[in-house]
């Protein structure tokens, strides 16, 4: 189950956990040809653009179309990258939706057994104002939707 919390005046803190071990879980957030099966993959949406240099200093690009045809971008640099640990980067679409920058924090911890991860990604914005547009945003629909995307590629990574 997906967990939004508000810890102060700029930042949100988005908490899940899933059915794989962290280095799986960790590989899904870094590796291309795993994101792109996952990452805003709901709804009709395809993701068409996913360029990674997961190092720090490298940035990505990512781009969705949807199924009407618009499209969604965003694009930003990795600041640090711990392997199997941990994954900050910061945030800014194309077509800005809220006031300037966020850098986003994800984090892996093995959730009660080594078959269980928990993700928690803090996302600190530039201002309360534009904290508080994504909070009313339908983000969380959008992560769940990912989430469960997820889920299904864990699933058949596991599997094979």
């Amino acid at each position: 189950m997906l967990k939004i919390e508000t810890p102060d005046d700029r930042s949100i803190v988005i908490t899940r956990s899933f059915a794989a071990p962290k280095r799986l879980v960790f590989e899904a957030w870094t590796k291309p040809a795993l994101v792109q099966r996952w990452l805003g993959v709901f709804g009709g949406w395809k993701f068409d653009v996913c360029e990674m240099d997961v190092r720090v200093g490298g940035s990505y690009r990512w781009r969705w179309r949807g199924p009407d045809g618009s499209t969604m971008g965003v694009s930003g640099t990795y600041r640090e990258v711990v392997e199997g640990e941990r994954i900050v980067a910061t945030e800014r679409f194309d077509e800005a939706w809220y006031p300037g920058e966020a850098v986003g924090t994800t984090e892996f911890f093995e959730d009660g057994s080594k078959q269980r991860t928990r993700v928690v990604t803090t996302v600190r914005y530039a201002t309360t104002e534009a904290r508080d547009i994504a909070v009313r945003s339908p983000m969380e629909h959008g992560m769940e939707g990912g989430y469960r995307s997820l889920d299904a590629v864990l699933e058949a990574e596991l599997a094979r």
